[in-house]
């Protein structure tokens, strides 16, 4: 069966919510038979993607369980829960779909079936834990665990943001201040030695043939690269030069660090909120593995749910896995040992966190003085082949 959003009359008021049928005919046959006059009746237009949406979805889902937790907690019914959390909304991309998950709820499904069919905005991690939060009656206690999964993992992203797109940032304005003086400063000021009968040096030379290609072709070199950043994009959505490109960054000398352990962060909090949800160790690694965006990661992660599902212990699973640290490998097996392996594996996300942090203070401090030499030699390369000539030039005159 399809689900179909309806708006329809019932006596002098008007309603909405969804109703599941084959057709859009049947669909406001029931209404009809429900007593109500339907006035709009269209497919629900669910999302294909998890995940989609981007920070901005991140930050959207973790403001909805944590009000969905403090509302449950006081005691609320859950179908007043939902309408309380879709009317804080402003974004008719949480809103419909809460509206959705609501009108699901009151048709007699559970929660985690419902939310099931928005994975854009609950992905499958999410509804995997309620759906086992439900059968142990803890919805409250693990929708408040979950608020905080969803809290650290904007946390963790915006700190790998900020290490990664400051030295990027000043890269880029770095190179369009070179580019400018190359452009348009540079031709006006060197432009009087080359009418001058006197030998110019090879720096200063090799600045006016420099400065000569970037007035000539810079705007097609611009082009040329903006076409080339399309065609390698284009390229990376097939899954064998992505999966090579996720591989190498994984090696690199110090932003591979960084992807290291926010991988491992993420996995290590993903699993440890399913594990203490009670969801079975196989489902729990396949929605682990969901949460990364590495392919290589992402793969790893499978091929060890394909060996637990074999038999293998978790800790096992994990031994073949490059990227994951050691330390993580221990918590994980003591914490099978122990049968705690749910502690064990928050103490490990807590571990991997800090170890990012320190990893993107690292990237910065090597980066951004990088970054301002490689510009001051630039510009000093630049000072000198123009003061070179006017030196040579005032010892002749004297």
């Amino acid at each position: 069966m399809a689900a179909f959003e309806y708006q329809a009359m019932e006596g002098a008021r008007q309603v909405s919510g969804v109703v599941q049928a084959d057709t859009a005919r049947m669909a406001r046959q029931q209404l009809r038979e429900r007593g109500l006059v339907p006035l709009e009746v269209h497919p629900v237009a669910r999302a294909t993607a998890a995940g989609r949406g981007g920070a901005r979805m991140g930050r959207e889902r973790a403001l909805i369980l944590r009000q969905m937790a403090a509302l449950l907690k006081a005691g609320l019914p859950l179908e007043e829960v939902l309408s309380l959390a879709a009317d804080q909304s402003d974004s008719k991309r949480v809103n419909r779909p809460l509206a959705s998950i609501r009108a699901r709820v009151l048709e007699g499904q559970s929660l985690s079936e419902a939310m099931a069919e928005q994975p854009a905005l609950f992905p499958a991690m999410y509804t995997r834990s309620i759906a086992a939060a439900e059968q142990a009656g803890k919805l409250d206690s693990v929708i408040a665990r979950l608020a905080h999964h969803a809290e650290r993992r904007l946390a963790l992203a915006r700190s790998v943001s900020v290490a990664l797109v400051y030295p990027l940032l000043l890269a880029l304005i770095s190179l369009g201040v070179v580019w400018g003086l190359l452009g348009f400063v540079v031709p006006r000021v060197v432009s009087v030695f080359e009418y001058s009968d006197q030998q110019l040096p090879l720096m200063t030379r090799s600045l006016l043939e420099l400065s000569s290609f970037v007035s000539s072709y810079g705007l097609l070199v611009v082009v040329a690269l903006v076409v080339l950043t399309f065609a390698v994009a284009s390229l990376l959505r097939l899954p064998g030069p992505r999966m090579r490109l996720d591989t190498a960054l994984l090696k690199l000398p110090l932003a591979g660090g960084l992807v290291r352990a926010q991988a491992a962060a993420m996995f290590a909090r993903t699993l440890a909120i399913l594990v203490s949800s009670s969801v079975p160790a196989v489902e729990a690694l396949k929605a682990a593995s969901q949460v990364v965006s590495n392919r290589k990661v992402r793969a790893d992660l499978e091929a060890a749910a394909a060996r637990v599902r074999e038999g293998a212990s978790i800790s096992a699973a994990m031994q073949p896995i490059e990227w994951l640290p050691p330390l993580t490998r221990r918590l994980i097996h003591g914490g099978e040992q122990a049968g705690e392996l749910g502690d064990m594996l928050e103490h490990a996300a807590e571990l991997q966190e800090s170890d990012l942090q320190d990893a993107g203070q690292v990237l910065m401090a090597v980066l951004q003085p990088a970054l301002i030499l490689l510009v001051g030699l630039v510009v000093l390369y630049i000072v000198l082949a123009i003061l070179l000539p006017i030196m040579n030039m005032s010892q002749l005159l004297s």
